[in-house]
This record gives C-alpha cells, sequence and structure tokens, in this order.
C-alpha cells in the first residue's frame, strides 16, 4: 500500500493494479492503495456496460465500509474520497477478462486477430463526508491486426500480460498488435480514465492541484 508522506485528506485507491497506480501517480494527486474482495461474477444476461458500472460502484462501497471498519488503512479517517474502477473487453457477444494464464491468453487473442473489440472501463469516485458518487464509462474501440502465431508467443513471452483485461497491455508492447484506437482517454485503456476522474473529482469539491503542489 501506498502510504508515504500523505497530506492531511487524500485518495484511496481502491486497487492493487500497479497499473492504475502508475496511471493515477501521473497527476500527482496523493492517494493509497487497498484491495477490495467483492464477488465480480457477471449476472445473468448482463451487458459489458452495467457489468464494470456495477462491479465498479461494489468496489468503493466495499472501500467505504472498510475505512469506516477495522481495515488496515493508514490514517483512514483523512481518506477524502474512494477511487474504484473496471474493466472488460467484449468481442462480439462475448466478455473478455483477465486471462490468468498463457494458454487462455493465447485463446483470447487469436479470437481478437483481425477484429475490432470494444474495452469498457468504468470508474467510481466517492466522497467519504457526503457518501454521493459519481459513476462513469468510457468505451474504447480497438481494431487488431491480423495476428500469426508467431507475433502471438513473442507479445506474451515479452509482456506477460496474463494480469490485462483481452491481455491487451496497450502501454506497452500490446499496441504492435493493433492498426486503430478510438477513445476520448489513452489512459482508460490502462484501466483508470483520467479524464474522467478529474471531472468526478472537482463534481464533488476535491481541490485539484493548480501547480505542483495540492491547494
Amino acid at each position: 500500500m501506498k502510504s508515504v508522506d500523505l497530506p492531511p485528506l487524500y485518495l484511496l485507491l481502491a486497487s492493487m493494479s500497479r497499473y492504475r497506480a502508475e496511471c493515477l501517480s501521473k497527476i500527482d494527486l496523493p492517494f493509497a492503495q487497498w484491495a477490495p474482495h467483492i464477488d465480480e461474477t457477471p449476472l445473468e444476461n448482463e451487458q459489458p456496460a452495467d457489468l464494470v458500472c456495477r462491479l465498479a460502484g461494489l468496489k468503493a462501497q466495499a472501500g467505504l465500509k472498510a475505512i469506516n471498519g477495522d481495515a488496515d488503512i493508514a490514517r483512514k479517517s483523512e481518506v477524502s474520497h474512494i477511487l474504484a474502477s473496471d474493466q472488460v473487453m467484449a468481442l462480439g457477444q462475448t466478455i473478455l477478462g483477465k486471462p490468468h494464464t498463457m494458454e487462455k491468453a493465447k485463446e483470447q487473442l487469436r479470437s481478437m486477430s483481425g477484429q475490432t473489440v470494444y474495452f469498457y472501463t468504468s470508474l467510481c469516485v466517492l466522497d467519504t463526508n457526503t457518501n454521493e458518487s459519481r459513476i462513469t464509462l468510457d468505451k474504447t474501440k480497438v481494431t487488431f491486426r491480423d495476428l500469426t502465431d508467431e507475433q502471438i508467443e513473442l507479445y506474451l513471452n515479452f509482456e506477460q500480460p496474463l494480469d490485462c483485461a483481452g491481455s491487451f497491455k496497450s502501454e506497452k508492447a500490446g499496441i504492435l498488435l493493433c492498426k486503430g484506437i478510438e477513445g476520448k482517454d489513452p489512459n482508460a485503456l490502462v484501466g483508470l480514465p483520467l479524464v474522467s476522474l478529474t471531472d468526478s473529482l472537482a463534481a464533488l469539491g476535491y481541490q485539484l492541484p493548480t501547480s505542483n503542489k495540492i491547494v
């Protein structure tokens, strides 16, 4: 958990993802990380957008319960907002999550070869003082090149993207696999849409930095 030199008020990122932490670090906002434990099983006939928005909300609520309970979170009474996100990739009607194994990753990438897919990335920002929350959704269109088994093997061995939705790590070598990306925020593909985040924080009264300092 990141908790070094935290100011009087800070954010709680309800995720232990290093990718989301690196993304949030770009905008120099003070935060700590905490791992939510929720049931992420999709509901029957649940659509990708509905799934990720529901899960982000559940993660944020779990974070609120944690800071109000006995969870081991540094100076939890000083958390001003909780950030929670979720992401899936949809290929047609099929939802693709994290592969977890190399064989599953190969299967995913073979199915994506030459296809257009959509990444659904949700974000819930919850104000711990008022319990008010905002949930936003970013939809990113990605078109993949025709991929050979050799290209897939090389990519997987190099990146090991077993904890990435659809086995796709856009911020690194994964960009070589695609021929087009359409979306409002490239950070959404990494798992934390910063445009939506800053909009939501501002709407909920969080004072964003105007320079390198929190004011």
